[in-house]
C-alpha cells in the first residue's frame, strides 16, 4: 500500500508517520513539498516514483495539490493538515476556507480519479455546542465560528467529490511535540501561586497518538474489507472540563516530581465568560464514539491514560 501524507509535521502528522509506516510505504509532506531532486535522495523503501514536477505539500496550493496526488498516485491519501488558528480564522477567513474547505475538496476529487481512499480530520467546532448530550455523526451542524464552518464545508465538500473517504472528527487534541494545554499548565504551576481555569467546556482530552493509531486500525479495516466509508467521531472516552483537565495535570505533576519548585497554590474555576476571545468556543464538545467502536472493533481509553502517558515522558 502506498499513502500519501499530508501535513507531516503537525500534532497528528507526526504521529501518523508511526502508525502508518507498518502499513506500507508513506510519502509524506510538510508545507514546503519535495523537489524532484530531493526525492530522488529518498530511499528507495519510500516508493516514489521518479519526478517530473516538485510535490505540493501546500494546502493553498490546489493545482498543485490535485498534481501531486496524480504523479504519486497513491491507495490512500491522509489529509492532517489544517488552518487551526480559531481565532485568527475571524479575521482570515478566505485562507481558513482555503486550506479547511477548498483543499480537501480538491484532495477528495484527485484521490476519487486515481482510485485512492481519502482520510481526513474534522472537530466537533461543526457543532454548536449546546447541550449536555455527547454529539453522535448524524445530529444536525450548527458552527460558533469562522474555523467551525469552514471545517463543516470541507466535510461538505469531501462528500460531494469522493467516493471512498473516511472523515474523523476530534476534540481537544494534544501531542507531545509542540505547545498543549498540559505543557501550559505545568509552566504556569512552576510561575505562579494562582491559576484560573475555565469549568464550563466540557469535552475529552485526545492524544495525537490514540488518533493515529485509530487512523491506522480504519484505514486496514477499509483496504481490507471495501466497508467502513463514512463520517466517525473519535475522541478518548470520559469527559471534563478545562479545569478538570487542569487538576489532573498538577495533581499527575506534583506525583512524579514532589520536589519540584511547584509555586501553585489555587486552580480557581471561572467561566467562559472571563477569557473573552475573538471566536465562541461551544461549551459541549463531547463526542459519541459508539459507531467508531462499533464499526472497527476498538476500545478507546480514557482521557486520562493518555495525558498520563504524556506527563510521564514529560517529568519522569
Amino acid at each position: 500500500m502506498k499513502i500519501l501524507l499530508f501535513g507531516k509535521n503537525g500534532q497528528v502528522g507526526w504521529e501518523l508517520q508511526r502508525s502508518l509506516a507498518p502499513l506500507g510505504h508513506v510519502i509524506a509532506l510538510d508545507r514546503d513539498g519535495l523537489t524532484p531532486q530531493q526525492a530522488a535522495q529518498l530511499p528507495a523503501w519510500q516508493g516514489l516514483p521518479p519526478l517530473e514536477h516538485p510535490l505540493c505539500g501546500d494546502l493553498t496550493d490546489l493545482a498543485g495539490l490535485a498534481r501531486t496526488v496524480h504523479a504519486v498516485r497513491p491507495q490512500v491519501v491522509v489529509n492532517a493538515a489544517a488552518y487551526t488558528a480559531v481565532d485568527r480564522a475571524e479575521t482570515e477567513p478566505e485562507l481558513a476556507r482555503r486550506i479547511n474547505a477548498d483543499a480537501p475538496g480538491m484532495l477528495a476529487q484527485a484521490a476519487h480519479e486515481v482510485g485512492a481512499w481519502l482520510v481526513h480530520y474534522s472537530t466537533d467546532y461543526v457543532f454548536n455546542g449546546s447541550g449536555h448530550t455527547p454529539w453522535q455523526e448524524g445530529d444536525a451542524t450548527g458552527p460558533l465560528n469562522v474555523y467551525g464552518q469552514t471545517k463543516l464545508e470541507g466535510e461538505q465538500r469531501i462528500l460531494q467529490a469522493g467516493r471512498q473517504h473516511l472523515i474523523f472528527r476530534t476534540s481537544w487534541v494534544y501531542g507531545a511535540r509542540g505547545g498543549n494545554f498540559a505543557k501550559t499548565m505545568l509552566r504556569l504551576a512552576r510561575e505562579r501561586e494562582r491559576l484560573t481555569v475555565v469549568d464550563d467546556q466540557f469535552g475529552a482530552p485526545t492524544g495525537a497518538e490514540l488518533i493515529a493509531d485509530v487512523t491506522a486500525h480504519a484505514i486496514r479495516h477499509v483496504w481490507q474489507t471495501g466497508q467502513g466509508q463514512g463520517t466517525y467521531h473519535l475522541a478518548a472516552s470520559g469527559e471534563t472540563t478545562w479545569h478538570g483537565y487542569a487538576l489532573f495535570v498538577i495533581q499527575q505533576a506534583r506525583r512524579l516530581q514532589p520536589d519540584a519548585a511547584w509555586q501553585v497554590q489555587s486552580i480557581d474555576p471561572v467561566p467562559t465568560s472571563a477569557f473573552p476571545t475573538p471566536a465562541r468556543r461551544p461549551h459541549n464538545s463531547r463526542l459519541s464514539t459508539a459507531l467508531l467502536q462499533a464499526t472497527f472493533g476498538l476500545h478507546l481509553p480514557a482521557w486520562q491514560q493518555g495525558v498520563g502517558r504524556l506527563l510521564t515522558a514529560l517529568l519522569d
